[in-house]
């Protein structure tokens, strides 16, 4: 593959550089100071897996926007579509006047989702909406009001979202008050709950009967790899177990997908690896090579739910962006980029996975294809986490043109969300940073 930028690492200045100390101090007088940012430099441009600041900086991006630009930055087909549909239409908005792309995509999603059942679409701008559009869906096809998420849980930042979302600070912390009906239930988190997937299935399902009721609950909302909470891959057996409950009480279960979703994991949507067929499906992030676009996709009966005009909104499936979408999902398929996901799990538990027996720091390594994590704790026996080492080893990165980006309810935890066309050899380039950082600072 072609880049304009070199894929390599060069750090030429202080960081930040004189520039980018230039904006900051436009920033700090013109920008809210509730936005924060994980780097200090300020980007001029980016293409596949290199950020070029305003200094000349060169970064290895292993942050991909927060697992957006999946198919590389700037990916030269998502470029030539967003041309293209830009010259045709900048806007159109499908409660208004319709149009073909709408339909395009929303119909090959439906082709890639997993669930061999008729399905229906419906699309909007960011993740958090389209949890919103979801839980709206399934109180709609249920008559039900209860919705159960799962602690670490993020589902978004708006009011319903920030309920759904299990960590307080920087989340939640002084918001409130949150929407009713929301009810949180213990997640399967192997490394610290040491439970299988039908043992943490089970305490799952006994406190929804016990506090909530299954006859009252519309929908199961859960990440099948739970992202911003600390990408913790549930035990085997415990997701199949929930979509059994819910299939037997008539709830909704809703996969969100908008992190782990389009070929980030190594297959469409991570609910396939335990063979799930959610009832909806939540998708954002990746899905539009950078472009804002989201999307609800399920069962046709389900989407069908809402009366005409229920569900919509202004930008929702705008042409450009629908055009975007089209070219990345060309692009995953074309570029083979789910067999470059599983590349980049090899390499990344290659290199990271001997460090849990050589650094008593290390907890564990975990994920599924190109959405992994590492994490980090005071010692092996106590489990207590680290966030402090944390910040320490993301900053000395970062000082040397790696950037990595840090989650998890504990805040301990390092995550690892490379474009797929990342090279092995700048794969390689930046692990060796966190290794040697690792190393240098437990």
């Amino acid at each position: 593959m072609e880049f304009r930028l070199e894929q390599k690492r060069e750090i030429v200045t202080e960081i930040p550089g004189p520039k980018s100390l230039e904006l900051k101090q436009r920033r700090d007088q013109y920008v809210s100071a509730s936005v924060g940012s994980a780097l200090p430099n300020y980007i001029e441009q980016s293409d596949g897996a290199i950020l070029r600041d305003v200094d000349g900086n060169q970064f290895i991006d292993f942050g991909a926007g927060i697992g957006v630009t999946t198919v590389g930055n700037a990916s030269p087909k998502v470029v030539k579509a967003i041309q293209d549909a830009a010259t045709q239409a900048t806007h159109l908005q499908i409660n208004t006047a319709p149009y073909g792309s709408y339909i395009d995509l929303c119909q090959k999603l439906t082709e890639i989702t997993p669930g061999d059942f008729p399905k229906k679409a419906v699309l909007f701008n960011s993740g958090a909406e389209a949890l919103e559009n979801a839980v709206k869906i399934a109180r709609k096809h249920t008559g039900r009001d209860a919705i159960v998420v799962f602690d670490h849980a993020f589902h978004g930042r708006t009011n319903l979202t920030m309920a759904m979302t299990s960590k307080s600070m920087p989340y939640k912390d002084g918001f409130g008050p949150f929407a009713p009906e929301i009810y949180r239930a213990p997640l399967s988190y192997p490394y610290r709950d040491e439970l299988s997937g039908a043992e943490a299935a089970a305490r799952t399902i006994d406190m929804i009967d016990k506090q909530v009721g299954a006859k009252n609950v519309a929908a199961i909302i859960i990440e099948p790899l739970v992202g911003e909470g600390g990408f913790i891959v549930p035990a085997e057996g415990f997701l199949p177990a929930l979509v059994e409950f819910a299939n037997e009480n008539g709830i909704v279960f809703v996969a969100d997908e908008v992190q782990a979703g389009m070929s980030r994991t190594g297959k469409w949507f991570c609910s396939e690896w335990e063979g799930i067929e959610p009832d909806l499906i939540t998708s954002a992030k990746g899905i539009a090579g950078g472009m804002p676009l989201s999307a609800v996709v399920g069962r046709a009966e389900i989407m069908d739910a809402s009366h005409a005009g229920g569900i919509g909104g202004t930008y929702s499936g705008n042409p450009v962006a629908n055009a975007a979408a089209l070219a990345t999902i060309e692009a995953y398929e074309t570029e083979n980029l789910q067999a470059e996901a599983l590349r980049i799990e090899k390499t990344v538990r290659e290199v990271l996975e001997p460090l849990v027996a050589e650094l008593d720091v290390v907890g564990e390594v975990r994920g599924r294809g190109a959405m992994l994590a590492i994490e980090l704790v005071k010692d092996s026996s106590s489990k207590t986490p680290n966030p402090e080492l944390v910040k320490t080893v993301v900053a000395d990165a970062i000082s040397q043109g790696v950037l990595f980006l840090t989650c998890g309810t504990y805040g301990n935890v390092i995550r690892f969300l490379p474009p797929l066309v990342m090279t092995d050899e700048l794969l390689r380039d930046g692990l060796s940073v966190l290794v040697e950082s690792l190393r240098k600072h437990a």
